[in-house]
């Protein structure tokens, strides 16, 4: 993810000075502005060097378990709706494979799979979903090798089974880009794990022809003798075989899981000049260093999103943060829509940085900028390490202002713009006066036309008012409650009763939202049944497997308790006949009853008791 030119810290001092000021001025206005209700808020996640995760090669998998589940639970607090994971930095894998070996930053040694066994992105993939997080993968293609003279190194790696396929380059060793082969190759890994795992996107990064290096040649000669495919320029061949594989792997995907997303996160830089359509900038740019035609990839729709590397200030002189984020919002085109993300420098925020990033107010200015684009949808942020340190307060801000309010991650109508069916068999049981707190249940609705279902759900929480929940109220984000994958919520309430209603929509995978939830069953408080009936509060209510009955005869006499359907049918006989004074207590067993309201009702010589309660499956 880093090259040498994201290092460069150029500033000047009346730079400095202008970026504190904008950014101090821009923090105030901030927090009266409402943040988006669509926004990827999204944080790169890096295994390679074990930068992040796991933060060493000796872990156990119970501690690497319970790091990834820390680390999801701390950017979850701070606001961050997805996370991007490195599952392949060279040629290896951080899942078991038969295409490529474990990663050497697992367990210590190329090839040796973790003890006691595991599948980690397996593991990785259902906490995040639990977490209502995307997942996207990340995967390097190119680089084989991160360095020859130290890197653990397989019998199985590529490079000892295909040789030929691999250039060296300085220490690293790189997959040929121009060898069919290898194009078909990296393919296959991709789509191995598309097929195999509920992965929400694949992501490549910036590694694609490496970087220039004085005095090193990055020899393919003979591939491009072989397979010019009509090209005089061997510039403009390696740009087109970069494009071969990004496009197909783009109708790979699209092919086997249309739903599955595809990103990229390219230099800052596409190219510099603006004769050449680029941008006034005179950095490392991801045109003629690398051969990577990002501008293309957006503009062709090979791509769903790109996340540019803008790892800048806007007193950069190389290359200005405020100059390049519009530039490239600016690249989307009205008939190919598609989002751009941008890439944050969470790791050059620093109180010793020597450039603006020495201030506090620089990644806030750069969230507020790119908010401002049409066509940036969100950002992401480099990396987990450094954005969970809290440098100078950046996740202080983003959990406290920019993200204060829960974001769903920005639907893509280009792939899917059908909304999921709304939530049915709602019911709200109001014990905030007794309890303190307010339930809500719900099933999933039918299969929408597409044949999608529900995936998440977005609970509402607005004030008060006459009638159901209008577009304001859900166009809000202050009013959204939680985003979760359970048709279960509660919410706790402390002293009266609260002003507010509640409504819910369903989300497909890819974020499309029904209609909401415009009735609810009410069910009995726990005060009232507690104030009015002999028969008290069911527990659990709603249930899956069973609840439990009680009820209290002042004196002996005949009793039943009775359980009825909707349509007035007893459905069991729970107690018949007389009975002492005093306490009782049954089971109501959920068995092959469907799931569903029903009528306990419970008649004695004192007289007739009922409450509803609900049955989930």
């Amino acid at each position: 993810m880093i090259h040498a030119y994201l290092m460069r810290r150029l500033h000047t001092a009346a730079g400095l000075l202008l970026a504190g000021l904008l950014g101090a001025a821009g923090a105030q206005a901030q927090t009266t502005t409402t943040p988006p209700k669509q926004e990827m808020r999204a944080v790169w996640v890096a295994h390679v060097f074990n930068l992040d995760w796991p933060r060493n090669k000796t872990l156990t998998p119970a501690q690497q378990r319970a790091d990834f589940i820390s680390l999801l639970d701390r950017h979850k607090a701070n606001g961050i709706n997805a996370v991007v994971v490195q599952i392949r930095a060279s040629a290896d894998a951080i899942y078991p494979s038969t295409l490529e070996p474990w990663s050497e930053w697992l367990t210590g040694t190329q090839g040796v799979g973790p003890q006691p066994a595991y599948d980690p992105l397996l593991f990785m993939i259902q906490e995040a979903h639990k977490r209502s997080m995307e997942f996207h993968a990340w995967i390097n293609p190119y680089r084989a090798v991160t360095n020859a003279n130290t890197s653990s190194i397989a019998a199985s790696h590529v490079t000892n089974q295909h040789p030929t396929w691999v250039v060296p380059f300085g220490t690293l060793r790189v997959l040929n880009p121009g060898l069919p082969a290898v194009r078909q190759y990296l393919t296959r890994v991709v789509m191995d794990v598309v097929r195999r795992y509920d992965v929400d996107g694949i992501h490549f990064d910036d590694y694609f022809y490496p970087a220039p290096q004085t005095g090193v040649v990055f020899d393919d000669d003979a591939a491009f003798a072989a397979d010019p495919r009509g090209f005089a320029a061997k510039a403009d061949w390696r740009r087109d075989n970069i494009d071969l594989f990004v496009h197909t792997v783009s109708d790979s995907i699209q092919a086997a899981k249309p739903w599955v997303k595809f990103g990229i996160a390219p230099p800052g830089v596409w190219r510099n000049g603006t004769s050449v359509g680029g941008t006034a900038t005179t950095a490392f740019q991801s045109y003629a260093d690398i051969f990577a035609d990002s501008r293309k990839w957006l503009q062709q729709g090979w791509v769903d999103y790109l996340a540019p590397q803008v790892y800048w200030t806007s007193t950069t002189t190389a290359a200005r943060y405020d100059l390049i984020v519009p530039w490239w919002s600016q690249q989307v085109l009205p008939t190919v829509p598609r989002h751009v993300y941008v890439g944050h420098a969470a790791y050059k925020v620093s109180a010793t940085a020597t450039d603006a990033f020495n201030q506090p107010t620089q990644i806030p200015s750069q969230v507020r900028l790119a908010r401002q684009q049409p066509n940036v949808k969100g950002s992401l942020f480099y990396k987990s390490t450094e954005l969970l340190a809290n440098p100078l307060g950046v996740a202080d801000s983003l959990r406290t202002n920019f993200y204060r309010h829960k974001a769903l991650v920005p639907a893509m109508p280009w792939k899917d713009n059908v909304p999921p069916t709304t939530p049915v068999q709602a019911s709200i049981w109001d014990d905030s006066q007794y309890s303190g707190f307010v339930y809500l249940n719900w099933r999933p609705g039918l299969p929408a036309s597409d044949g999608q279902v529900a995936r998440w759900y977005v609970v509402y929480r607005y004030p008060r008012h006459a009638g159901p929940a209008t577009a304001a109220d859900l166009a809000n984000p202050a009013n959204i409650a939680s985003i979760q994958d359970s048709t279960r919520f509660r919410d706790i309430w402390r002293g009266s009763s609260p002003a507010y209603d509640y409504t819910i929509t369903a989300l497909d995978r890819l974020h499309n939202e029904s209609a909401p939830v415009t009735s609810f069953t009410v069910l009995l408080p726990n005060k009232a049944a507690a104030e009015t009936a002999l028969l008290q509060p069911a527990y659990p209510n709603p249930f899956s497997e069973s609840t439990q009955l009680s009820f209290r005869l002042p004196t002996a006499g005949a009793a039943s308790l009775l359980v009825y359907d909707v349509t007035g049918r007893v459905v069991s006989r729970l107690v018949e006949g007389p009975l002492a004074a005093g306490q009782h207590t049954v089971t109501l067993t959920a068995g092959a009853l469907p799931a569903g309201i029903y009528v306990v009702r419970l008649r004695t010589e004192a007289g007739t008791y009922q409450q509803k309660v609900l049955l989930t499956r």
